[in-house]
């Protein structure tokens, strides 16, 4: 009886679990219709069918294949998708209420957005301050876009500051949530030991790409922020380096925006040059890796070290 019961509650939670992820794929379906309803772009009242049904075959495909991982207890996959579903209704209800409040269509070019933001007049500052902290952690705004309408609205310098204000918060803000969130996250899919196993044998070596990757505009620093939460990277290293990186950053981009034109030959060539150069600077730094990476330890151990490694220096001792 006892065996019975144990095989009925089981059915149950199993049962439990798929109609929770198909009630979440359901929401996020759901949010994405009605934003997509309100046609707020050329390009999705042009294509809406097209979106709508495609959302659709999207959203079956993925419960579906949520579903045959699940009774194969295939348990990292199936958490996988369950996890990518919950980012979805986030995503979801951020889209539909850039839509629902017309704001999407106020970011579709650099001028668009600094007409919105100067609209606010006095309060243009904090506007876009708020802005370059979302940006950072929710926003599916490239970095260069909120700096380029930053250098319209105000100096270069002014700008600048603003910028490094804005996403300087949202860095720690996005390091906080990888630290915190990230980390438990990844352990329910994929298991608490597997997961520290693999996190101790790259301990330390994250630490010169991830500080590269901040300081070089090509790489999407702003989710490398929540990569950085989930690394070995300590609390006082990621402070040091997030202000570093993101003072030269802000300051040089703000600055080159407002130097060097996007309309002539000779601006173009300069840009070309200058990726160019950084392309150049991160193969160097990947090839002699091992020896920075040596010299950043060496210089700042007291930033890259944690208590657990004090107290192995010690037992050593």
């Amino acid at each position: 009886m006892n065996r019975d019961k144990k095989a009925v509650i089981a059915v149950l939670k199993d049962a439990t679990n798929i109609l929770l992820t198909a009630a979440l794929g359901a929401v996020a379906l759901l949010l994405a219709f009605l934003a997509l309803g309100y046609k707020s772009l050329k390009f999705i009242a042009d294509y809406y069918e097209t979106l709508v049904w495609s959302l659709a075959a999207l959203a079956f495909v993925v419960l579906a294949a949520y579903v045959v991982l699940f009774l194969l207890r295939k348990q990292a996959w199936y958490r996988l998708i369950f996890c990518a579903i919950v980012c979805a209704d986030v995503f979801a209800l951020i889209f539909y209420a850039i839509c629902a409040t017309g704001f999407i269509t106020k970011i579709t070019s650099i001028e668009a957005l600094q007409s919105y933001i100067d609209g606010f007049g006095a309060w243009a500052i904090i506007i876009y301050i708020i802005f370059s902290y979302l940006q950072v952690v929710i926003l599916p705004v490239p970095g260069s876009v909120t700096v380029a309408a930053g250098v319209l609205l105000f100096d270069w310098l002014e700008c600048a500051v603003y910028s490094f204000i804005g996403i300087i918060l949202g860095s720690i803000t996005a390091f906080a949530i990888g630290r915190i969130i990230g980390y438990k996250a990844v352990c329910w899919i994929v298991g608490k030991d597997d997961l520290d196993k693999w996190l101790d044998k790259i301990k330390g070596k994250d630490y010169l790409i991830l500080s590269l990757m901040f300081l070089l505009p090509m790489f999407p620093d702003d989710v490398l922020c929540f990569v950085a939460g989930l690394s070995s990277m300590t609390w006082p290293y990621f402070l040091v380096m997030i202000f570093i990186t993101r003072l030269i950053s802000c300051f040089t981009v703000s600055l080159s925006l407002d130097l060097i034109p996007f309309d002539t030959w000779w601006g173009i060539a300069i840009w070309i040059i200058l990726f160019a150069l950084v392309a150049l600077a991160f193969y160097l730094v990947c090839k002699y890796s091992d020896k920075i990476d040596a010299f950043i330890k060496s210089k700042f151990r007291f930033l890259t070290s944690t208590g657990s490694d004090d107290k192995k220096d010690n037992d050593k001792k």
